[in-house]
């Protein structure tokens, strides 16, 4: 940890539990699947069940229509919602000394499909469509260009980890004196690619994700967004600790004892100088899929004390992949801020898996007297891992 402490200090979010803070809390405390609804994919004529945001999201001005993407439309989203917190940044810190961090896997694919496909149809692209809208750097080339930010603007790409990677990047923009404050997080927005890609992979569960149970049987897809301001400017949630690792065991599998994962979360404490046994929550990366929730209750049960609470929070909002590190520590982040003493309850079959290292995951009733200090996993292909630790300031 940092010797001057940084600290996240505005946050919004949507996804399929919500967008107003407390909505999305009652409903991940309440375990509300609602948003979790059947997708049909344009390309083969399948259904899934996804993560969708249902809500009306806002229309990227006209002067910014090079940029007119969901993936776009869902962080405007979030950041008319720190409208006013964003404009006391901007009034108060030159431009240039505002940065941006984003995590994403789909940018504008989206777009990319539909525009293909007229290609295919008519032999040419749409007039809406620019190429820059599929690049990885749209969301923080968005995010610059509307709030006219001159800061370090780019994106991390490194599938399911991309936006748990941003915070590491983001804390060192601000502790090397290259920014004062950074604007971070993620998006990702459904798509045909990753749908179908992921069920080739034989990853997809045609039923709600069932993470750590004997009879689960993969995951579903999610979309969504969420966007802190992150600053040394003290509030109520401070970033503690990151830890990352790359184990490389497999391109799409992880490391079968979870070994990668395990040095992300011993990193994570390190980096935050606290005991494993001062987590009081973790929010698992849970995707339930066979491999992970195998390997990352090895990894788990080998750091953390079996008195840290923990829940997949994947079947009420889907795996929103590379928004998925954001998401959920965002899920943490509002915990903390208004001092929960409920936790995300854990949705499954109620069946444990016994072949599994055990875990304590959140029931129906279970209270806390206070969460000070919250872990969020995320864990990608090719053993790219990152664990992040947020605390309640003292």
């Amino acid at each position: 940890m940092t010797d001057c402490p940084i600290y996240l200090n505005n946050m919004s979010m949507t996804n399929a539990l919500g967008k107003e803070h407390d909505e999305v809390l009652q409903k991940l405390i309440s375990g509300d699947t609602s948003g979790m609804k059947p997708y049909v994919t344009e390309l083969n004529n399948k259904t899934f069940i996804a993560g969708q945001v249902s809500s009306k999201l806002p229309l990227i001005p006209k002067h910014l229509q090079h940029h007119q993407t969901r993936n776009n439309q869902l962080i405007l989203s979030c950041l008319l919602s720190l409208e006013s917190a964003l404009d006391s940044l901007l009034e108060h810190h030159p431009k240039h000394r505002i940065g941006v961090v984003m995590g994403t896997s789909t940018s504008g694919i989206a777009e990319g499909e539909q525009a293909l496909a007229q290609y295919l149809d008519n032999q040419a692209f749409p007039d809406s469509f620019d190429y820059s809208q599929i690049q990885m750097s749209s969301p923080a080339e968005f995010i610059a260009d509307y709030l006219g930010i001159k800061g370090p603007a780019y994106a991390i790409s490194t599938a399911c980890s991309s936006s748990g990677k941003v915070f590491a990047s983001a804390r060192s923009l601000i502790e090397n004196n290259v920014c004062d404050a950074v604007i971070v997080g993620g998006a990702d927005s459904l798509c045909d690619m990753t749908l179908n890609g992921f069920n080739s992979l034989e990853a997809i569960s045609d039923e709600l994700s069932n993470p750590f149970s004997p009879h689960r049987k993969g995951i579903n897809i999610g979309e969504g967004a969420a966007v802190f301001i992150m600053s040394r400017q003290p509030s109520a949630v401070q970033l503690l600790g990151v830890g990352e690792s790359s184990d490389a065991h497999h391109i799409s599998a992880p490391h079968p004892e979870g070994d990668g994962a395990a040095r992300a979360m011993k990193q994570a404490l390190l980096d935050a100088n606290i005991d494993s046994q001062r987590v009081d929550y973790l929010n698992l990366h849970g995707t339930g899929t066979e491999l992970n929730d195998a390997m990352e209750s090895k990894a788990v049960s080998s750091v953390l004390s079996n008195a840290t609470y923990c829940s997949s929070t994947k079947p009420l909002t889907g795996h929103t992949l590379g928004a998925a590190g954001a998401t959920e520590l965002a899920l943490c982040w509002l915990l903390l801020e208004y001092q929960s003493k409920k936790l995300p309850k854990h949705v499954f079959d109620g069946v444990l898996d016994t072949e599994l290292p055990a875990l304590r995951l959140v029931d129906d009733n279970q209270t806390i007297n206070n969460v000070t200090i919250a872990m969020s996993n995320s864990f990608a292909f090719g053993g790219n891992n990152v664990s992040v630790i947020i605390g309640r300031s003292e």
